[in-house]
This record gives C-alpha cells, sequence and structure tokens, in this order.
C-alpha cells in the first residue's frame, strides 16, 4: 500500500519539493517544528531503518550528501542543523516510509530530556 509520501513523491499529492531526483525526494514539512524543516525521503518505499539492506547503501548516503546540499541551499549550513531518524512507534515514526528531518534556521535545544 503506498504511503503519503510515495504519493509526494509521484506528485499525486501536491507538496513544496526542494530537492527530487532518481532516488530520493526532499520536500518541506506541513507540520515544521523549526524555520526550517524538510524531510528527504528515498523514493524507494522502505518502512523503517529495521527494514534497510545491504542494497539500500547507496541510497543511504545519497540522503546525507542530499541534505548537506540543501542545507546549503537554504542558507542553513553554516550555523548548523539537525538531522534525524526515527524508527518505529516508540523512536517516534509516524509515517512507515524511512525518512530524514532536516531541522534548522533557528538554534535548536536539546535532543532529549534526560530520564530518571
Amino acid at each position: 500500500m503506498p504511503t503519503i509520501f510515495s504519493k509526494i513523491i509521484a506528485k499525486e499529492i501536491p507538496s513544496e519539493i526542494v530537492f527530487q531526483d532518481d532516488r530520493v525526494t526532499a520536500f518541506k514539512d506541513i507540520n515544521p517544528i523549526a524555520p526550517v524543516h524538510i524531510l528527504i525521503v528515498p523514493n524507494k518505499e522502505i518502512p523503517t531503518v529495521d527494514d534497510v539492506t545491504e542494497a539500500d547503501e547507496a541510497i543511504l548516503g545519497h540522503m546525507f550528501v542530499v541534505a548537506k546540499n540543501v542545507a546549503r541551499q537554504l542558507g542553513i549550513a553554516e550555523k548548523g542543523y539537525r538531522l534525524i531518524v526515527n524508527c518505529k512507534s516508540d523512536g517516534g515514526q509516524e509515517v512507515f516510509h524511512l525518512h530524514m528531518h532536516l531541522v534548522g534556521g533557528k538554534r535548536l535545544g536539546a535532543m532529549l530530556v534526560r530520564h530518571e
């Protein structure tokens, strides 16, 4: 069953795409947590990090190159940004199509609150 991200990749659902090639698509998050919040998604449907195979290594590496380039394009590379990949429900994954969050444009706080 196609995910919402697959439909964005196929341009069946409108989105602000900032980069797309034959391997990945990067688009603005509809519910941003920072001034810049981009989702970088492999065009191939991979549900979670646990579903990654050795055959996916090139796509995953390409996602990082795209993240670097998009951060530069959007003017946040110099001051810094954060890349986040969630895995499954306890990890905060909401859409089960592997994706990387690129967030920045302001000083970001702690990633997690310490559990006592």
